[in-house]
């Protein structure tokens, strides 16, 4: 067995990406399995191995903020949807939340 770990080491992750992994992915798990648990599921695995990074990073400060951010946007993605699309604003929603964790996070 190796004592290698399972996840990279917080500081290395480049959170943008999973941020959209998790909501991009969440609405393509839920959508197409149409099990939505599921799709919460993968929401809130990308959610909490970015949150980690966004601890680690930056402190409770900057990770409250954009848990904040990645769960209002999954929220306001449901309204949204009925104005412009459910893909529209799932993009939408997914490129406000990836690019604040890119600000705020991954920018070096």
């Amino acid at each position: 067995m190796s004592n290698e770990p399972i996840f990279k080491d917080a500081h290395e992750v480049s959170t943008a990406p999973v941020v959209a992994l998790g909501l991009l992915g969440g609405y393509l798990t839920a959508r197409e399995t149409m099990i939505r648990p599921l799709g919460g599921a993968v929401l809130a695995a990308a959610g909490a191995y970015a949150g980690r990074t966004w601890l680690k990073k930056r402190g409770a400060g900057t990770t409250v903020g954009l848990s904040a951010a990645y769960l209002l946007g999954f929220g306001l993605s449901h309204p949204l949807a009925k104005k412009i699309g459910p893909w529209p604003a799932v993009l939408s929603v997914t490129a406000v939340a990836a690019g604040a964790s890119y600000l705020l996070v991954d920018r070096d």
